[in-house]
């Protein structure tokens, strides 16, 4: 299922997703829950994002862990240490976006107010106050791995090319 699309390996496709809705939904993690006035307005796309990044991250593991048994299975030396890096983040990425994308809903939940109540917040604000410093937290801790594997990612494939990455640039 994670092997090709349309003929092409699957995981240099699919990654492109996970890098892009990753670092969206840390962002707008961030944002709703440390400025309180967006929340209404971005609710909507926060939940979307928790729902949409973490399937993104599993797909992009689980397709590379298909290019890796089509294509680098014997791969030793530099290039199998380069994509032993790699793989090394994946599982991580994956719980923290799981772990974030948890914790986001349940803020969002939070923070929406229940039938017939007077306040915004559904348990009160310390809890809000809670679940707002564990999406930052987690926010920091995803953003962290996605950048670690894609950096590890694109460092694998710019030196297997026979090319090295652009610095200063």
């Amino acid at each position: 299922m994670f092997d090709q699309i349309l003929g092409l390996p699957a995981h240099p496709l699919i990654v492109h997703f996970a890098v892009v809705l990753t670092p969206l939904l840390v962002l707008a993690a961030a944002a709703y829950a440390l400025v309180p006035r967006v929340r209404t307005p971005a609710a909507w796309a926060v939940v979307l994002l928790a729902v949409a990044a973490p399937v993104a991250v599993f797909a992009a593991k689980e397709s590379g862990e298909s290019l890796k048994r089509a294509r680098f299975a014997e791969v030793e030396g530099p290039l199998g240490a380069r994509v032993a890096a790699h793989e090394s983040y994946a599982s991580p990425l994956l719980l923290s976006a799981a772990g974030l994308a948890a914790v986001t809903l349940a803020l969002v939940y939070a923070t929406t107010p229940g039938r017939g109540s007077l306040t915004s917040d559904r348990f009160g604000r310390p809890v809000t106050i809670v679940l707002s410093a564990l999406t930052v937290v987690l926010a920091a801790v995803a953003g962290y791995f996605c950048f670690r594997a894609g950096d590890s990612g694109a460092r694998a494939v710019w030196a297997s090319a026979g090319m090295t990455p652009l610095h200063g640039v």
